[in-house]
């Protein structure tokens, strides 16, 4: 096609008119090049409503723009919600809780005097510029991968790889270039530093991530029998990532394909090994991995939960940024709904968090709004008509009246359902592997900036951590984050990631693991509040 297409675009910076060629792209690669790059978490195949954009007209209506081409002469009225646009900027925890002394003996000696910490995580990346001699941090910043717009969870992008070598080096530039190099000088900024001060940069991350980070074909993690091409410790020199060539980079032992340095940074950082009683580290990301250090030795796992907790799928999903739902709480008398946005007061939501979805999971069924199964209770549909919905999938639950957009759906509810039942049937299955009850476990470490953000009674009255009490859980922040940080300050800590023994355990072939999950696909009896 040699012909055009007219689109106008509102969005919140205002009203822009563009005229698109080259119409053999989606509408979504349309308005990337055009500056408005969308959340095509699942590379663009229609599998999850990131990109949805509202075509305007007599009849308005959503669409994917990663589904959408356009014809020669169309002219096209779209508006694009905040929680679409992937430049909408993320709110990523990058604060930790260190359980574990440090000795001064820093993994770089020359030739700077900083070192930069990084978690590479499969949704977001967070960093942290500290000395070596006194770990005073001096800057922090965070920013989305930016690889979340080839695909938003490690399986995606390891078939992206399979499918197209030519992915492996356009992932690794995705960290590099668009989110390393950009986190950097933010960092450099705030600090007033140079790049010549800093020694070296320490990395933690799961397995798939640091591959990619390597330029490392990940392929083989994604086939039986799930084979990693390194594990141990790793260094290179700064110029394989564009960095100066006497800067060292030191990439973090991790466990398994499946349990990276993410968790092996995650258990240096809070001291899970070292307890008097067994300890939990639960990370729920976008791969739920979970780490037992019991009496019988140290069992891991890991369970596909994190993508709906991170809003993948679901109606109004969205991470944790300003304007966007945090927490939320229901009542029965009257009827209705108080939620806290992010940043403060904000009269249109751009969306809701996982953690608020968790408070509507324990909330909807204290007050009998949601049934075991996940359902609407029919009598209160009938009662209270402005508060729901018809859609094409079934019903959905209106925040406020006001804001006929700010919606639950019954098929989110199910989807929270799936991940909760993930990581919940996870810990069980560890658990009755060393026979210990909830009860046995001295410490469950709820890592994550999500776990950050919890609210431990709602995670446990919706059956997320099934059995514990609140004195038994401690929300730690970025643990992954801390792991890196502690390393670079400590050599030794870093030796001791390596000579960490893990037993993984493979939950598809438990034989209990299937039921555990079916059993918790339901939520449990309603707790008085």
């Amino acid at each position: 096609m040699n012909g055009f297409a007219e689109i106008e675009i509102e969005s919140a910076a205002g009203v822009r008119h563009i005229k698109a060629d080259r119409l053999e792209r989606t509408l979504a690669e349309i308005l990337a090049s055009s500056g408005y790059p969308l959340n095509t978490r699942c590379s663009q195949r229609g599998l999850c409503r990131g990109c949805h954009v509202v075509l305007k007209g007599d009849s308005p209506h959503d669409l994917l723009a990663c589904q959408h081409h356009l014809d020669e002469g169309d002219s096209l009225k779209i508006a694009i919600p905040g929680r679409s646009l992937l430049s909408h900027p993320p709110s990523v925890v990058s604060d930790f809780q260190t359980g574990v002394p440090v000795g001064s003996d820093p993994i770089f000696t020359e030739p700077g005097t900083l070192g930069v910490a990084v978690d590479i995580g499969t949704t977001t990346v967070a960093m942290i510029l500290a000395e070596l001699a006194s770990g005073k941090v001096l800057a922090k910043a965070s920013a989305l991968n930016a690889q979340v717009s080839r695909g938003d969870n490690v399986l995606t992008r390891i078939q992206l790889c399979q499918d197209d070598k030519a992915q492996i080096d356009l992932l690794k530039e995705d960290f590099w270039k668009k989110t390393f190099h950009p986190l950097l000088k933010e960092l450099l900024k705030e600090s007033g530093a140079a790049t010549g001060d800093i020694s070296g940069v320490v990395v933690a991350g799961n397995t798939t991530m640091l591959h990619l980070a390597c330029g490392t074909d990940p392929t083989p993690l994604g086939t039986v029998p799930f084979t990693p091409a390194f594990l141990d410790q790793r260094e290179f020199c700064g110029d394989a990532f564009g960095l100066p060539c006497d800067l060292r980079v030191i990439f973090l032992p991790g466990i398994s394909a499946y349990v990276g340095a993410d968790i092996s940074a995650g258990a240096a950082c809070c001291g899970v090994r070292y307890g008097d009683s067994p300890q939990l580290l639960v990370d729920v990301g976008t791969n739920g991995e979970i780490l037992l250090c019991g009496p019988a030795g140290s069992l891991a796992c890991a369970t596909a939960a994190g993508p709906a907790f991170e809003g993948c799928g679901l109606l109004c999903g969205m991470r944790a940024a300003r304007d966007v739902v945090g927490k939320i709480s229901l009542r029965m008398e009257p009827f209705g709904v108080e939620f806290d946005t992010i940043g403060g007061p904000c009269d249109a939501p751009h969306g809701i968090t996982g953690s608020a979805y968790v408070d509507f999971l324990a909330e909807g069924r204290r007050i009998g709004l949601l049934s075991e199964n996940g359902r609407f209770d029919k009598e209160l549909v009938a009662s209270f008509p402005d508060h729901f919905r018809n859609e094409e999938n079934g019903l959905s639950f209106l925040l406020s009246p006001h804001l006929p957009d700010l919606r639950i759906g019954e098929v989110d509810v199910a989807l929270l359902l799936q991940a909760k039942a993930a990581i919940a049937a996870g810990i069980e299955t560890l658990l009755e592997l060393q026979n210990l009850p909830p009860s046995g476990i001295g410490r469950l470490f709820l890592a994550g900036g999500f776990g950050l953000h919890l609210s431990i009674p709602n995670a446990i009255a919706c059956g997320l951590l099934p059995g514990f009490g609140e004195e038994q859980v401690s929300a730690v922040g970025n643990t992954s984050l801390g792991g890196a940080y502690l390393a670079m300050l400590d050599r030794s800590l870093a030796a001791e990631m390596g000579d960490l023994q893990v037993e993984t355990v493979e939950l598809n072939l438990d034989p209990g693991f299937e039921d555990r999950f079916l059993d918790h696909l339901s939520l449990p009896c309603p707790m008085a509040k």
